[in-house]
């Protein structure tokens, strides 16, 4: 079993003292909840009526297989967005103050095709523990073997080629989810250093019968009542999948790795030489911070690194907290690492995921790709520094 990181600079704990008692302040003074508000419930409504309005018009048979085609992939978008939007909120105990309210919504998961015990596991404990760190940050095994995420592990020839192919991955990640990671992560003894232990008994039922639900409901259900040939329906489920999982996979990936997120290692003594927080601003990027329809959208989550050190405040809240911990991040001489847009983000990191790619090439090998390396952001992008 890997050991447990600590980080050990204590020191560096003022940063986040400081921007705690701000964050509080801002709370105290508006006489606001840090939990969900109206807007949330609103938008919790409205994706959760748009889903179920979809599912509907699938099944009705109303339709030809091209509009059929679309419906389904605005259903794959929908499902996304309702995990970015309400699941994820619900499943850190920020949606709302009654843990029976988050619980419920958190139940929602299963019916986009995810496990919540699990992604508790894997992305609470874990990812927000160890955000960015080789060998603790379970994202960064996303595709072991096919995409290189990190300069510690071991480089491939074929991954020179990643930055073409990794979003085809991404693509297919829903369906790796929905059929497969749910089931190995709960079986596996340990993930990312961290010891799972034994799972209570309702947590083994829940995993298999909900998945069975799942099953029923979007490939058994529609295989029975959608008068279209079966290949048809499955070719519909497949591109569900598809959509959600480009989506869920755009959203996390821009986030974290690109070209200016750090990937600290721990020390000799196996210890992070810096202070959580700290480790959170370097590693965490934000993507469209003025933009209320991406933040509609995505949940909050292109406010990044708000969400990582307050995971358990609402993210309905996240644009009137970003500017204080920009400020304060500055105050303290650390980096705060934002993209005006989701396109210069992406871009971002699909140099990224050039770079790691570069340095499994072969020494002479030819550039076949030079001509995707030429684009710039650098105008646009923006990093808050006075280091």
């Amino acid at each position: 079993m890997a050991k447990k990181l600590k980080f050990t600079n204590t020191r560096q704990s003022q940063f986040y003292a400081t921007l705690k008692q701000r964050v509080d302040a801002y709370f105290h003074q508006n006489a606001l909840s840090k939990y969900g508000n109206r807007s949330l419930w609103a938008k919790a409504l409205f994706f959760l009526t748009g889903y179920i309005a979809l599912y509907g018009l699938l099944l009705s048979g109303l339709f030809g297989a091209p509009v059929m085609a679309l419906l389904a992939a605005l259903l794959g978008a929908f499902g996304a967005c309702i995990g970015f939007n309400i699941c994820h909120d619900a499943i850190h105990g920020a949606f709302s103050a009654n843990r029976h309210v988050n619980k419920a919504f958190s139940l929602l998961f299963h019916f986009i095709g995810a496990n919540p015990y699990v992604w508790n596991i894997t992305h609470n404990i874990v990812h927000h523990s160890y955000t960015n760190i080789a060998g603790h940050d379970g994202d960064l095994d996303m595709a072991p073997g096919l995409i290189r995420l990190s300069v510690t592990e071991k480089m491939l020839p074929h991954q020179r080629y990643q930055h073409l192919y990794a979003f085809g991955l991404y693509a297919v990640a829903m369906l790796n989810w929905v059929f497969r990671k749910d089931f190995e992560k709960f079986f596996q003894k340990e993930i990312g250093g961290h010891r799972s232990g034994r799972h209570p008994k309702k947590e083994y039922f829940n995993l298999f019968f909900y998945k069975a639900v799942y099953y029923v409901l979007f490939i058994v259900l529609p295989l029975m009542v959608v008068p279209l040939p079966w290949w048809q329906v499955l070719t519909g489920f497949l591109l569900l999948q598809l959509v959600q999982g480009l989506v869920s996979g755009l959203v996390f990936s821009v986030t974290h790795v690109v070209e200016d997120t750090a990937f600290p290692e721990p020390n000799a003594q196996g210890n992070m030489e810096e202070s959580w927080a700290e480790h959170q601003v370097r590693t965490s990027s934000n993507f469209a911070g003025d933009s209320s329809l991406a933040t509609f959208l995505c949940g909050g989550l292109n406010l990044q690194t708000a969400h990582h050190l307050f995971p358990k405040i609402c993210h309905i809240h996240y644009p009137a907290l970003n500017p204080i911990i920009r400020e304060t991040a500055r105050e303290f001489h650390l980096p705060y690492i934002e993209y005006p847009t989701f396109g210069a983000a992406l871009r971002s990191h699909y140099r990224m995921l050039r770079k790691l790619g570069r340095e499994a090439e072969p020494e002479g090998a030819p550039d076949a790709c030079a001509v995707f390396a030429r684009v710039q952001i650098s105008p646009n992008f923006k990093i808050d520094s006075e280091n």
